[in-house]
This record gives C-alpha cells, sequence and structure tokens, in this order.
C-alpha cells in the first residue's frame, strides 16, 4: 500500500490493547511495578501479578456495600484511637515474598497502624499491611482464598479477613509464630475480636445486616 494503511498486525495490537478500563489501553506484555503506578490512577481498579496488569471487574452493589460499612467502622475506629491509617481501593500493597516474587495487589481494605506508617507512600503500601480485608465476590472466590492467601502469608500480612457478603459467611485468619495462617474465627454470625487492633470486635452479622454506624459506635461505647 501506500504506507497509509493500517495493518493487520497494528489492529491486531490494538484490539489486544483493550480492555475493560474506560478510556484506558492496558499495556500488554511485562511491564515493572513503578510503570504500573504510572498507569494506573483513581479510577482503575487492577493488580499487577506476574508482571503483567490484571485488570479487575466491577464490584458488584452487595459488595460496595459491605465494603464501605467494614471502611467506615474501621476509619471511625482507628482515628477514634489514633491506631493507623485505613484504605480502600484503588490503593495497591507492594508484596515482595520470600521467593523472590513480587506483586501488587489491590485488597478491598487495608489497615497499616501507626507503628508502620513509614510503609505508606505517594500512590501504595510498600510491603505488609497490618490487616488486609479481601471482600468476596463470586468471580474472586479461588483468588481470595488461594494466591492471595498464600501471597499474604508469605508476605507475613499479620490479619486477613475473607468476607463473603453473597453466602454470607467470613473467616478471620491470623499469622501464627511459625508464619503460617490459623483459621482462628468461621462464622455467618457471632463476635469476632482482632489480635492486630488491639480493643477492635465486631459483630460477624453486621458485615451483612449493615445497620446504622452509630449503632456499632454505641455498642463500642463511643457514643
Amino acid at each position: 500500500g501506500s504506507g497509509m494503511g493500517v495493518s493487520c498486525r497494528q489492529v491486531r495490537r490494538m484490539e489486544q490493547a483493550i480492555q475493560p478500563v474506560p478510556g484506558k489501553l492496558v499495556p500488554q506484555g511485562e511491564i515493572t511495578f513503578e510503570e504500573f503506578l504510572q498507569w494506573s490512577d483513581e479510577d482503575t481498579h487492577a493488580e499487577w501479578v506476574g508482571g503483567k496488569v490484571r485488570v479487575k471487574m466491577p464490584a458488584s452493589r452487595v459488595h460496595q456495600d459491605c465494603n464501605g460499612f467494614l471502611y467506615t467502622l474501621l476509619k471511625l475506629w482507628c482515628d477514634h484511637y489514633d491506631a493507623g491509617k485505613v484504605f480502600h481501593p484503588p490503593f495497591p500493597v507492594h508484596l515482595v515474598l520470600p521467593d523472590g516474587r513480587a506483586v501488587g495487589r489491590e485488597p478491598d481494605l487495608v489497615v497499616v497502624l501507626k507503628e508502620h506508617l513509614d510503609r505508606l507512600q505517594e500512590l501504595h503500601v510498600e510491603g505488609a499491611p497490618d490487616l488486609v480485608v479481601e471482600i468476596v465476590s463470586k468471580g474472586s472466590r479461588g483468588e481470595d482464598r488461594g494466591e492471595k492467601f498464600y501471597e499474604y502469608e508469605a508476605a507475613g500480612v499479620p490479619e486477613y479477613w475473607i468476607i463473603d457478603p453473597d453466602r454470607q459467611h467470613a473467616e478471620f485468619y491470623q499469622l501464627q509464630e511459625n508464619g503460617v495462617y490459623s483459621m482462628v474465627f468461621s462464622s455467618s454470625g457471632g463476635v469476632y475480636r482482632s489480635r492486630v487492633l488491639n480493643g477492635f470486635w465486631l459483630h460477624v452479622e453486621w458485615c451483612w445486616q449493615q445497620p446504622p454506624v452509630w449503632e456499632a459506635l454505641r455498642a463500642w461505647g463511643l457514643v
């Protein structure tokens, strides 16, 4: 042709780069974590796994409701006791695992205690947060209990909650001295007491019932 046309290879490359992020082309092939941070923004929900961008699917309303409720509870509690900072996506966590692999995960909730605020960077958490919460969606069940579970464990995240609003069930893991997660509580209701957030407790059924936040504050004796 005249050199002005678009080759089949270019079209294929453009098609490959189009992913479900409105107005954004998703990098194909391997990139560094720094490049991932430069590419992502506050409207982008993605993770960096195996050196590649892995786009996250939009969350359902049930997932969003549960996430918003738990974020509010954790933030009010941490603010009141000046315990640390709470983040929701998009705010990736960069973990370097003992086997040398590095991943950039985007947990649904992250708590970094006051004594570890040096792990907070402008755009991400560098190293293990003190508490990670994943709110399970239909597509993430296997990953939250599989790939991510072992990454958080290996990276030394002291406490990991897996909250499944569709099934109305929650699992709470705490890292033991041997570096292995132990499930310390698993239920659809009852009271869970955090080890990382000293004094924090939760009626597990709050995750699905989502009462007015002031009811939780009153139960805690904060109002």
